[in-house]
């Protein structure tokens, strides 16, 4: 009976996690769509911009995003490739290893970034600190 209990509290619990992810995305796809963004693309900008901001140059390789930012490498791909038509990235071959490809930042992504991230942040204060509401 004890068993039970705890496996039904471990349940819950990982079914709240899942509901505060899913309305935290849910308001930051809505806050970041007047910029042209998605959550999964600010992710992708914020992790090159952590990456590039003590010296600028190029960043990381594709495999090595999509360890930080939890999307398929198809679903990164295509992510990428739209942030590259926007202006946002650039991709070029790795030069250690021609099979690769590296990830940076232009200016203009930059730009974008270092404006909505005040705008990523304040959700996620509003959204994880217990003030959650529904996405609807």
């Amino acid at each position: 009976m004890a068993a039970k209990k705890a496996e039904h509290v471990l349940v819950d619990r990982w079914r709240e996690i899942l509901a505060v992810h899913a309305r935290t995305l849910c308001e930051l796809d809505r806050e970041l769509h007047p910029y042209g963004l998605g959550a999964s693309d600010f992710e992708v900008l914020d992790v090159l911009a952590a990456g590039t901001a003590s010296g600028g140059g190029p960043s990381y390789r594709v495999q090595e995003i999509s360890e930080r930012v939890h999307l398929s490498q198809s679903a990164l791909s295509r992510l990428i490739g739209r942030l590259e038509k926007d202006g946002h990235v650039t991709r070029c071959v790795c030069p250690e290893d021609r099979r690769g490809v590296s990830v940076g930042l232009t200016p203009r992504g930059r730009a974008l970034h270092d404006e909505v991230l005040p705008v990523q942040r304040a959700v996620l204060r509003r959204m994880l600190a217990g003030g959650a509401t529904d996405c609807s």
